[in-house]
């Protein structure tokens, strides 16, 4: 009853100041829509690579050279240690891997860089990319036209991503039309199928790429592979635990005893992605929760304007026996109120935000109960830390002075 009464105190008290209340719970608004905004993108952005691995059956595992670091500092470097460093994976790994009977498939990722040229067209800056047939499988790719890769088709044949064959030969159907790269001429046997997400756990967009056979590949290398990671599938997803430790075993072996590669499986795929994603949330959150400290010293003025205000009332109740545990309770309440309309106004605006950016991108906002428990607490914790000073001045007011107060 008592806490019904305060609600009910506080609702009337909101409501005789409806526009200072409303502007007050603006700034509140503000802050946690800010908030929300950027973890549902950011949340949204780093379940795309999660969603991948899922469509893949979950049984998909990625080898990388090197270590993964857990040193948040090297996120923030705009090259790694290994952009300077040979490959450490090698065919031998590949062939040795491919040949595991729990192994479906398996397929490297070798990546070269050349200006592409077709008639008088010219496309830099594109990642082509030479693997072998069974790249289709570990990666989720599709041709849309023509056909991939296969033991029957010429060497120097390519697949090219949509928008390449566009810039290239104005139009996304070329098939048996050619382009040269670094002085040789490939033959166009297929068009991929066209992705709306450029962020994969291949960390290619292959709208913009071309796909050559990995013997061409190596010929830019003096004959020598230089993998940058390889892509295998185990048979079924209960197998996949068993193969990541079978291919750990098998590359430690390769490797002399030397654990200079990664192997990661399952929704550890995305982690490196999502860790950058975290980061930049992380920095995002902080910047956007500003807003609302100055929402929270919005309330604290606003709260002892009240109190100015109502300093007969707090004397009135004090003199027929409210104790100063009761005016605490009553003002917090008030505080607690506005924070909340506030905070159930800035998540509902927040997401209205984040889904009407997310028509500009290639993913959808995360709706999770962590970001509205989240914005709960933000709500919550800026009423409790900002209302709690006038709600305690409101209750150190002296009785024979607060009855002596006429306005």
């Amino acid at each position: 009853m008592i806490l019904f009464d305060h609600l009910s105190n506080a609702y009337h008290s909101l409501q005789r100041n409806r526009g200072r209340t409303f502007l007050t719970s603006l700034g509140i608004a503000i802050g946690v829509a800010s908030v929300t905004a950027v973890l549902a993108l950011s949340d949204g952005v780093a379940g795309v690579v999660d969603h991948q691995v899922a469509t893949l059956d979950n049984n998909l595992g990625i080898i990388r050279p090197g270590l993964q670091t857990k040193d948040p500092n090297s996120l923030a470097s705009p090259v790694t240690q290994y952009t300077f460093s040979t490959s450490t994976l090698t065919e031998t790994d590949l062939t040795g891997i491919a040949a595991l009977p729990t192994i479906d498939a398996a397929a490297p990722i070798m990546t070269i860089d050349g200006t592409l040229r077709a008639g008088g067209a010219t496309s830099k800056n594109n990642v082509v990319v030479a693997t072998t047939p069974d790249f289709s499988k570990v990666s989720g790719i599709e041709v849309r036209d023509g056909q991939f890769l296969d033991s029957t088709t010429e060497r120097n044949t390519a697949i090219l991503g949509p928008q390449l064959a566009i810039d290239l030969f104005g139009t996304d159907h070329p098939l048996g039309q050619q382009f040269t790269l670094r002085g040789n001429t490939f033959t166009i046997i297929g068009i991929l199928k066209s992705s709306d997400a450029p962020i994969n756990f291949n960390n290619i967009d292959f709208n913009q790429a071309a796909i050559i056979n990995l013997e061409v590949g190596k010929t830019f290398h003096e004959g020598r592979a230089q993998i940058q990671q390889i892509n295998f599938r185990a048979k079924t997803s209960a197998a996949l635990p068993q193969t990541a430790a079978q291919v750990r075993e098998l590359l430690t072996k390769n490797h002399q005893n030397e654990e200079d590669f990664t192997v990661t499986t399952g929704k550890d795929i995305g982690k490196p992605t999502s860790q950058l994603f975290q980061a930049m949330r992380d920095v995002m959150t902080i910047i956007a929760a500003i807003s609302l400290f100055v929402g929270g010293i919005g309330i604290m003025n606003i709260m002892l304007v009240g109190v100015a205000e109502r300093t007969r009332e707090i004397g009135i109740r004090k003199a027929v026996g409210a104790s100063n545990r009761a005016i605490v309770s009553q003002f917090l309440t008030e505080s607690l109120l506005l924070s909340l309309a506030g905070g159930i106004l800035g998540y509902l605006l927040g997401y209205i935000g984040a889904f009407i950016i997310c028509t500009f991108l290639f993913f959808s906002p995360a709706i999770t109960w962590q970001i509205a428990l989240t914005a709960a607490i933000m709500a919550i914790g800026i009423g409790v830390v900002f209302g709690i000073y006038p709600a305690i001045r409101a209750a150190r007011k002296n009785v024979i002075e607060s009855l002596q107060q006429y306005h």
